[in-house]
């Protein structure tokens, strides 16, 4: 998840005052996208199994 501003290659999405920008390939790919707001971050969930993921983010600590 990034900053980025719309080209004609994504999907854009405007869901409560918020603009979503998703890659149309990858929006193929991923569909259904579901993105929670967790307090001190986001939840990105997918179709797309990217292992178990990153459980201390915000600790320098990822990987």
């Amino acid at each position: 998840m990034a900053l980025d501003e719309p080209n004609e290659m994504d999907e854009v999405f405007d869901i409560d005052g918020f603009k979503y920008l998703v890659n149309k390939d990858l929006m193929e790919k991923a569909k259904p996208i579901k993105v929670d707001f967790m307090g001190m971050g986001f939840k990105i969930d997918c179709s797309i199994d990217f292992g178990p993921g990153c459980t201390s983010c915000g600790t320098g600590s990822c990987g």
